[in-house]
């Protein structure tokens, strides 16, 4: 499987709906900054630990 935005081949593919996207390390690692600069990690972060049970 290749990156989605480059031609490097994926590291990691996630999948939903049926439909498998591969990212390359350095695409994930600029897509997963993205995510913390907008917020969504800490709005998820935030999500798991209300769930969590201790």
């Amino acid at each position: 499987m290749w990156c989605h935005y480059c031609e490097e081949e994926a590291t990691m593919a996630v999948e939903k709906g049926g439909v498998k996207v591969g990212l390359c390390k350095q695409h994930f690692r600029e897509r997963l900054e993205e995510l913390k600069s907008e917020g969504w990690l800490d709005d998820l972060r935030d999500e798991l630990n209300t769930d969590r049970i201790e």
